[in-house]
Parts: structure tokens; C-alpha cells; sequence
């Protein structure tokens, strides 16, 4: 190996193993998001960078790799986030069809640097969006296949932590007032957990958020207890109707004040995690799409992050195929769901080649 085959900080190879895996997990969340009338749609890699940044709230180009497209001479980027091309897809060759409009997709997004918690800079992405509506409805249906997707890709044990990311700008309006600019610092300090930070940042009245979290039943009511004048009543109710319709599917907490990973979600946000998975593994929740200004709620997948929680893939019988085998008793084993390896000359070896069976004749020969 020389320094040319080494690959960029935050990038890996997915040997055979692995990628099986990968691959069963995305098949089987696309076929959840399918039977539950999401359509597949597949965005370019690239696209123009005023088209990347300008369909949501906090997606920034500093985060995307850029570059001069000969053609156009216009700046291009590479996905980041394929949410900021379904939107797009919605607005533009999509506006005229029948809403809710529901689309899913799978695809490799790109950032140009990770963080020390997650220092992966590629990442296999799969969702699903809910186009032209952010009710309590959708927002039940979006989190319910999140949790499906999950199950069926492999992971158990699932927790879904629900937010409301919008909450500090409703409680600044009028409830516990706050000038623009305390309001960027309430969210940070909100975000760390840090009560001393906020009381310093002027947003001593949103302490008792800090202590609305947990599991859900008893944070829902310390929520509801700080909501004075109403202002988060539709917003309660709506959490309420939501972690009654998951019931007993996912174990469900409750974090009003996060933000961190939603950058453009508005009243309602989610993030999912399961046994054994030290991050979370998919994120969600209720947006605008900029531009159409339509109404959406969806969710996001990391696959790579599945890894550790995914089972292995099963083993499949591999039979070897001699020279001058019978092509088509290696087609009907195939059809049956084996996998055969055609020999290429005569001094390849089964077992060498990982195989337990051998073709002779129309039968398939354990080794």
C-alpha cells in the first residue's frame, strides 16, 4: 500500500460483509416506506449550489463540496442532505401532483467534515417525506414508518426522543419575551444543559425547560406545567396524540428544548435510536420547504451508523460450477435462491473459493 491508496479522513471502504448488510437494511426500510405509498425517486449526486442551500432552513455551503461545472460555469455542489433535493423534486416537476405527496429515497450524501462525535463524511441516507402537510396526522404516520423502517432493517429495542424544535422562538413571542439577539444564545445554553449559561444569557424564565426531559409521561406534564397563557397547548396535544399512537412500539422520551441535528424542523422533531447503537440512528420531523413554501414532515436514516445493531446477514449456500458444468441446473439453483460460482479454468478450487457444494450434474453436492 502506498500513501496514494490511503483514503480521506472520514471515509472507509465497505468490504463484502458489510455492504451485504448495508444493502438487506436499505432493501428492506425502501420496502416499508413502499408498502406504506411512499414512491422511490432518485436525485442526482450533484446539483446547483444555489438550489442545495436555498430549499431549507439551516443548510449552509460552507458544509458542501463545491466546484466550477464546465458547461455552465456555474458553482455545483455535492448532496449534503437528499431532504433539500425531494423538496426540490416536490416543487418543481412534482407540483402538480395530488397532495400529500408521499416520496422516499436512498442515496450517499457528502459533508465536508464530521465532528468528534461522528466523523463519518459519507453516509448512506434513506427517508421518507410527507409532502403538503405537518398535522398531528402526519406526524403520527411519518414517526410510525421510521419505527417500521427500523424494525425490519434489523435494529431492536428502538427509543424515539420527541422535541419540539420551534419552542424557544413560540415562548419568545410573548410568554417569556426575549430581544433577537438572546434568542440564538437561550438555544445554545438549552441545548448543553447548561442553567448557569442560561440565566446568563438572560433566559432565566426557560430553566424549567431543562427539567421537562425524560421519559415521556412524566416530562409531558412538567412540559405542560410551564405553558403559560397556552402557547404550547396545540403543540402538547399534538405530542400527546403522538406517543399514544406509538404506544408500546418504541420506548418514547421526551427533550422539548433540543435542536441539535434540527436545523429547519419546525413544530415537531424526533430522533431515533436502538440497542446497542452508541448515536442516533435517524432524525425527523415536521419543515417548510422554502421557495414552494409547502408544508412537509419526514425522516432521515443514517444506514452506516445501523451497523453495530443489525444482525449478520444470512449465510446463503454457495455451489461451485465446474468447467463445462450444466448451465441450466445452475440457472434453476439459482431461481431456488443458491448462489454458484462458475469456474474459470480448471485450476480453480471450491473450497478455496468459499464454497460448500459442488454442481454435479443437475444436483448440487455438499462438499
Amino acid at each position: 500500500m502506498t500513501q496514494d491508496d490511503l483514503l480521506p479522513e472520514g471515509l472507509s471502504d465497505r468490504l463484502p460483509e458489510e455492504a451485504r448488510i448495508l444493502t438487506l437494511a436499505m432493501r428492506e426500510a425502501l420496502h416499508v416506506m413502499d408498502m406504506h405509498g411512499y414512491d422511490r425517486v432518485r436525485p442526482p449526486l450533484v446539483e446547483f449550489e444555489r438550489s442545495m442551500t436555498e430549499r431549507m432552513e439551516g443548510v449552509s455551503a460552507q458544509d458542501l463540496f463545491r466546484f466550477t461545472d464546465p458547461a455552465s460555469l456555474r458553482t455545483l455542489a455535492l448532496r449534503g442532505d437528499m431532504t433539500v433535493q425531494v423538496g426540490r423534486i416536490a416543487a418543481t416537476s412534482l407540483r402538480d401532483a395530488p397532495r400529500p405527496l408521499r416520496l422516499c429515497y436512498a442515496g450517499e450524501v457528502m459533508r465536508i467534515a464530521g465532528d468528534q462525535l461522528d466523523p463519518v463524511r459519507q453516509r448512506l441516507q434513506i427517508g421518507a417525506e410527507l409532502i403538503g402537510s405537518d398535522s398531528v396526522d402526519a406526524a403520527c404516520e411519518i414517526a410510525l414508518v421510521a419505527i417500521e423502517a427500523l424494525e425490519r432493517a434489523g435494529a431492536s429495542d428502538i427509543s424515539i426522543d420527541l422535541t419540539l424544535p420551534d419552542l424557544v422562538d413560540v415562548l419568545s413571542e410573548n410568554v417569556f419575551p426575549l430581544a433577537d439577539d438572546q434568542r440564538a444564545a437561550v438555544r445554545r445554553e438549552l441545548d448543553t444543559k447548561d442553567a448557569g449559561g442560561l440565566r446568563d444569557a438572560g433566559g432565566e424564565a426557560y430553566l424549567p425547560l431543562l427539567y421537562a426531559a425524560g421519559p415521556f409521561d412524566e416530562a409531558i406534564e412538567q412540559l405542560a406545567a410551564i405553558d403559560a397563557g397556552g402557547a404550547l397547548s396545540s403543540r402538547i396535544a399534538g405530542l400527546r396524540t403522538v406517543a399514544s399512537r406509538i404506544g408500546n412500539r418504541a420506548r418514547i422520551t421526551l427533550d422539548p428544548s433540543e435542536r441539535h441535528g434540527f436545523e429547519y424542523q419546525s413544530w415537531f422533531g424526533f430522533t431515533l435510536y436502538a440497542k446497542g447503537a452508541r448515536e442516533a440512528l435517524g432524525r425527523g420531523g415536521t419543515y417548510r420547504i422554502r421557495g414552494s413554501f409547502e408544508l412537509a414532515t419526514g425522516f432521515s436514516l443514517y444506514a452506516n451508523r445501523l451497523l453495530p445493531v443489525l444482525p449478520e446477514a444470512e449465510t446463503r449456500k454457495l455451489v461451485f460450477c465446474p468447467p463445462g458444468h450444466d448451465t441450466k441446473a445452475a440457472a434453476r439453483l439459482r431461481s431456488e435462491g443458491w448462489r454458484t460460482v462458475g469456474a474459470t479454468s480448471d485450476r480453480d478450487d471450491a473450497a478455496t473459493l468459499g464454497c460448500s457444494y459442488r454442481l454435479d450434474g443437475e444436483a448440487a453436492v455438499l462438499i
